[in-house]
């Protein structure tokens, strides 16, 4: 049983690594969105440097990349009934969540995963998901920095976990890789965090 939690991670891992803001850029806009604006392979690079749409598009199909790795896993759980369904999960939820950051791709150079990770928390526990959304949100409403939402979010993640029990699309104890993830998105913001402290981080104009 072993090989199935090799290939839902590889598979994951794969699914992760296409860089959706890349794509989107290049295909709508002529380049590489890391080249320009903040150089992140985000959705939010992709919405300063080429639009509303093309950036509502990555963050669908980056929040999309969460789910069907996930959903990959959970599929696997029920035809393998001898592995553990909560390990296939947590295996692919991290996979698909490095895969986003370091791309094998697009030279490893990926984003900051933090919509693909919305995907990986809407499916494993909806209730969890949805509570780290709407306290983004409403971080990045009132301060206008999208990073300092994502971050605070991230943090909440394993706060959660401890409370709430139930939902789960697999049961199990998810305290442990929801540490894990968060401490991954956080150190994936540790230049916003920094220009944060420093009363420096680019704040987002919706009127643009």
């Amino acid at each position: 049983m072993v090989a199935v939690y090799i290939v839902v991670t590889m598979i994951a891992y794969l699914l992760g690594s296409i860089s959706f803001s890349v794509i989107i850029s290049k295909k709508l806009a002529g380049f590489d969105v890391r080249e320009k604006g903040s150089g992140n392979a985000g959705s939010t690079n992709v919405l300063r440097t080429v639009g509303k749409k093309a950036a509502a598009l990555t963050l669908l199909c980056d929040i999309l990349k969460g789910v069907v790795a996930v959903g990959v896993a959970w599929i696997a759980s029920l035809i393998w009934k001898e592995t553990s369904g909560a390990l296939l999960v947590q295996l692919a939820a991290g996979a698909v969540v490095l895969g986003h950051t370091f791309p094998i791709y697009f030279g490893f150079k990926g984003g900051k995963g933090v919509a693909t990770a919305l995907g990986v928390l809407l499916i494993c526990n909806w209730q969890i998901g949805l509570i780290c959304l709407v306290f983004a949100l409403a971080i990045m409403a009132v301060t206008r920095i999208v990073s300092l939402g994502s971050i605070m979010a991230a943090i909440l993640y394993p706060v959660l976990t401890l409370f709430i029990s139930q939902n789960y699309i697999v049961p199990g104890n998810y305290l442990i890789f929801s540490i894990l993830l968060a401490v991954l998105v956080v150190y994936n913001h540790r230049t916003n965090l920094k220009r944060i402290l420093e009363g420096k981080e680019n704040k987002l104009s919706l009127h643009k």
